[in-house]
């Protein structure tokens, strides 16, 4: 059914006075003037470093027949303004590709750490109860179909649209997406409807992306608040300001809570002495609402990943699973085997010491990891940190505070720092201020480091630190999402042939660091 300008510009705000609308059928929508077709919507968006309506132009010589911006320009074609192009941009997209999201249960995951774990806990739950799944993350898009790397925690509503639209036409029956506040804050969710939420912690991330704590909340919290009656939110009764958010939202909302506050979901019994955990899973009264019931549950539970944040994790998982009526013997069999996610706290290497790789994203992630690693048993502790770039001083200087914070509470060896000069990408490169802040931070500490530009040096470096019964630490993002790339094979080539092959599996299917 072909669909025209008219119809398009009908779901918009649009300013006037109109200029006059052609009776043109469109042939598609894009925010990338490189890659207009001819009778296509061209959506100029503001970026952070690039003005889409600088390449208006460039859009109308590529045959753009139509534009939506935010201020008024001369041109060929009718320009059309809006107040905000990047909600035009969702709106138009969703409308493009038939409003996708109807034809499937989705649920979105947030939290400060562990959005990507909780999502592929609950994927793999769903997975293995319905045929077709999807998901969309920091690691990975899964659209049904094929599985492929990710770019960003939530796509532009272009791509995210398109997504959706190929999970329907796979017969995706249920999709599972992290949901970063830098997404909520750019409207690239915009106009999808959640059927479940879950927001499991909250730490201050992202605070140079957003500016404050204060505006990171504000756009975090959108996800809970704007949901719809028929929705349902899980929150972390452990949680405070979470917890509040059960009074700021129409949609039913279920509490849990690991340290026995007041909750409707009590985990109970905690075991982490083994390596793994367990932990049972209460409802002792039916949970009745709107949109739901959940009969009473007393159920054991195990884990093969380690710590009480993958505990929290998983309860959302669970709860996900009942609320999406998948059995209980389904769930404790999907996680029982879930052996964790990429570069989240991942054991990479298990020889004479051991590779954890981690992306040690902010403070809370930190805390987390050097907890856990403070349950282990090694004899020292050797820490590899690659620098965050483009993440600004305040990022860098608050995450290595907490490094700081950790040293004399673990039996550390080595302390290595990187830039990872050769592997990050022109949007992640390390900044003179964003290395001052690491190293002036432990300097003013007194902490002995030893810093290099290249990720390949200082993982030598490292390794050649290593030995029996220590732990290696991989912590950082972007460039460090090559890690295991270079220190896999440098420890292949101690082993036999037999061992090497073994030791290079884990890089056969691995998305990080992969192009």
């Amino acid at each position: 059914m072909p669909i025209y300008l008219a119809d398009l510009l009908s779901l918009l705000e649009v300013y006037e006075p109109l200029p006059p609308i052609p009776q043109l059928k469109i042939t598609g929508i894009s925010d990338n003037s490189s890659q207009v077709r001819p009778n296509n919507i061209f959506v100029a968006v503001k970026g952070y470093e690039f003005d889409g309506h600088n390449y208006i132009d460039q859009a109308i010589a590529q045959g753009a027949a139509a534009v939506i911006a935010e201020r008024r320009i001369s041109a060929e074609v009718p320009i059309f303004i809006v107040p905000d192009s990047r909600i035009a941009l969702a709106q138009l997209s969703n409308a493009w590709f038939g409003y996708p999201g109807k034809k499937m249960k989705v649920l979105g995951v947030t939290a400060s750490n562990g959005k990507t774990t909780t999502s592929f806990m609950i994927d793999s739950i769903l997975s293995k109860h319905y045929p077709v799944t999807g998901l969309i993350g920091t690691v990975v898009v899964k659209d049904g179909r094929i599985t492929q790397g990710a770019d960003l925690t939530t796509p532009n509503s272009r791509q995210l649209f398109e997504i959706l639209a190929r999970m329907r036409d796979n017969a995706c029956s249920h999709l599972t997406m992290e949901v970063s506040s830098a997404g909520l804050e750019l409207h690239r969710v915009h106009g999808i409807d959640f059927d479940i939420v879950a927001f499991n912690n909250v730490t201050r991330e992202h605070i140079d992306f957003h500016g404050s704590f204060e505006k990171y909340w504000h756009h975090k919290t959108k996800l809970v608040k704007n949901l719809a009656p028929t929705s349902t939110a899980i929150l972390n009764g452990d949680e405070p300001l979470i917890l509040e958010l059960g009074q700021q939202t129409r949609a039913d909302c279920i509490t849990y809570s690991l340290k026995g506050n007041p909750a409707q979901i009590q985990i109970e019994d905690i075991d982490l002495s083994t390596g793994s955990g367990s932990f049972r899973y209460i409802i002792s009264k039916p949970i009745v609402s709107r949109n739901f019931t959940l009969s009473p549950c007393n159920m054991e539970f195990k884990l093969k990943v380690l710590g009480l944040h993958n505990i929290y994790n998983a309860t959302v998982a669970i709860t996900v699973g009942k609320l999406c009526q998948v059995p209980d013997e389904v769930i404790y069999s999907a996680l029982k085997r879930f052996t964790g996610v990429e570069r989240r706290f991942q054991l990479i290497y298990d020889g004479d010491f051991k590779v954890i790789d981690d992306h040690f994203a902010n403070t809370g992630n930190i805390d987390i990891t050097l907890a856990t690693l403070g349950l282990m048993e090694y004899r020292r502790l050797h820490i590899l940190i690659a620098i965050r770039g483009s993440r600004g001083s305040t990022v860098n200087r608050e995450n290595t505070e907490t490094v700081v914070k950790w040293l004399p509470l673990l039996p550390v060896g080595e302390l290595v720092v990187t830039d990872s000069e050769e592997f990050v990408g022109v949007h992640d490169v390390v900044s003179s201020e964003e290395r001052a802040a690491v190293l002036d931070t432990l300097d003013a500490a007194g902490v002995k480091y030893r810093y290099y530009p290249r990720l390949t040096d200082s993982i030598q470096a490292i390794i050649q630190a290593a030995q029996a019964d220590d732990v290696v630490l991989m912590g950082g993002c972007q460039g460090l999402d090559h890690g295991a790339h270079v220190v896999i094979p440098i420890l292949a080539k101690r082993h036999s042939n037999s061992e090497r092959r073994e030791i290079l599996q884990i890089l056969q299917d691995r998305v990080a660091g992969s192009s």
